[in-house]
């Protein structure tokens, strides 16, 4: 398992330091603003004895002097030092959680409470604040322990949905004399709720609009404003990891095996570190300001439908590949997937038997595979997830053969690396786009394109080296039926 190179104690930037005197950015720019303000201070105070000198133009020039001083402390001091100190407060952020303990300890406590107030018992008062002091020893050590934490996430570069990937957490304890008991690793807690957003969007302005695009007089590229559904960030951790020890200075491993369910980006913006130590009467968590991402893969392992399409293609390239050449490789004996162009009758005529001619192979081969994503609503949800996974364990699959593979997709560039065309299949959604068609240039590759579009819309010259996989014929089932048009080298996949 490959993980990325993430730093496992990664430490703040430091302050740039004021070259002569050893001090912070901070502390510099609290005494610039301490002078600043007190030039504005004295400006108003001279300001105020001109004005009872009688001098106008001196009282005016002082006073906008003052006010131009603090103005600009204002707008260049105060709001540095309030992102530091809200900084710091999202760091040391704290979370609590009354625990089932807790709630019955402190109804005790109420209870006990309320009969020392009624009776008027001294001993009642003692037990009492032995009770509170418990539950405020219990929050400052839980704040010590999880004070001088550090963790870091490492995770995969590459990662496919079904399948189990490792993360690695790295957690140290950064304090020299003090150990830490009981601590959590936990997801932090994050909103579950859906919202709608507005998103701009590539479309294409075609005129008249009525009619088939390949009978408009003009289509040029656009921009729409579309009111999408974004659904949660999807989270990383799933589950916490519990560290039952950790003494001073030391750093502890722990691998999770982490299966993600679908295709997608998922995120995490805060991990949380979180302890019930030493009483467990309350959950405290420190929320740990880590971003960590995960592209997923789809899924790449073969399906019924990759079963079936499968053979088709691969019958369908080595014929292409194999009758390529000029030069005479042998004659044999005629199987039933070769071509009839390539028949020798004379060679039939004289041994009475089908013979057919194989050439040699000028160059190598090279296979194109080219996704065709559709616009919003033309598939269904789960036909359109089932296409994309097609088109990925396709690529995969002849990543890993003898094949020169090449991808092609609207908003991905000609690439071939399959890890590039992943990426873009994992995060790919219907949109509204130029045909794919369009954007295919003549070249030696045979072409393997996954459309929901019209055969018919294809040019003649890219269908002849094409195989066709129509997904706005798969029927409900989804299960892809075998359907050769001419001429021979191109075929379509429908219901």
């Amino acid at each position: 398992m490959i993980l990325d190179r993430a730093p496992s104690n990664p430490q703040p930037a430091t302050d740039p330091r004021f070259p002569r005197l050893g001090l912070s950015q901070v502390w510099v720019r609290f005494l610039l603003a301490i002078v600043g303000l007190t030039l504005a201070f004295g400006t108003a105070l001279f300001s105020t004895v001109a004005r009872e000198a009688g001098n106008i133009w001196g009282t005016i020039i002082l006073a906008s002097a003052a006010l131009l001083l603090a103005t600009f402390v204002g707008l260049t001091t105060v709001p540095y030092l309030a992102r530091r100190v809200v900084a710091t407060r999202v760091r040391e952020a704290m979370d609590y959680d009354v625990t089932r303990a807790g709630m019955i300890y402190i109804l005790i406590s109420v209870v006990i409470g309320i009969a020392a107030i009624n009776t008027g018992n001294n001993l009642l008062y003692v037990v009492v604040a032995a009770l509170l002091s418990a539950i405020l020893v219990s929050g400052i050590a839980s704040a010590l322990v999880l004070r001088s934490l550090t963790l870091d996430v490492h995770l995969p570069e590459h990662v496919f949905a079904g399948r189990p990937m490792l993360a690695r957490l790295l957690l140290r304890n950064a304090s020299s004399w003090l150990p830490s008991f009981s601590v959590r690793v936990v997801p932090t807690r994050r909103k579950n709720k859906s919202q709608n957003r507005w998103r701009w969007e590539a479309s294409t302005f075609a005129w008249p609009r009525n009619r088939a695009p390949q009978n408009q007089w003009l289509r040029l590229p656009d921009r729409r404003l579309r009111r999408v559904h974004q659904e949660p960030e999807k989270p990383i951790l799933q589950e916490s990891v519990y560290f039952p020890f950790l003494a001073p200075g030391q750093e502890l491993r722990a691998d999770l095996e982490i299966t993600f369910p679908a295709r997608g980006r998922y995120c995490e913006k805060n991990f949380g570190l979180a302890t019930r130590f030493p009483f467990a009467f309350l959950m405290k968590t420190r929320r740990i300001n880590l971003a960590r991402e995960v592209i997923v893969y789809p899924v790449v392992e073969p399906t019924e439908q990759f079963r079936e399409v499968l053979p088709m293609v691969t019958g369908e390239f080595e014929t292409f590949v194999r009758g390529r050449g000029n030069d005479l490789y042998l004659i044999r004996d005629y199987m039933p997937d070769d071509s009839a162009r390539h028949v020798d009758w004379k060679a039939t005529a004289r041994t009475g038997a089908l013979k057919v001619r194989e050439f040699s192979r000028e160059d190598e081969r090279k296979l194109r595979i080219v996704f065709d994503n559709p616009a919003p609503g033309v598939l269904q949800p789960d036909v359109y997830e089932r296409a994309v996974r097609l088109a990925a364990s396709l690529g995969w699959h002849f990543h890993h053969e003898d094949v020169e593979v090449s991808f092609v997709a609207p908003g991905l560039e000609p690439t071939d690396d399959v890890f590039t065309f992943l990426r873009y299949l994992a995060l790919v959604e219907p949109q509204e786009a130029t045909p794919i068609f369009s954007r295919l240039r003549a070249s030696e590759d045979y072409n393997l394109i996954v459309t929901a579009r019209a055969s018919g819309q294809m040019p003649a010259a890219l269908a002849a080296r094409s195989y066709v996989i129509s997904l706005d014929e798969w029927g409900p089932d989804l299960a892809p039926s075998r359907r050769r048009e001419a001429p021979p080298p191109h075929a379509s996949v429908g219901d």
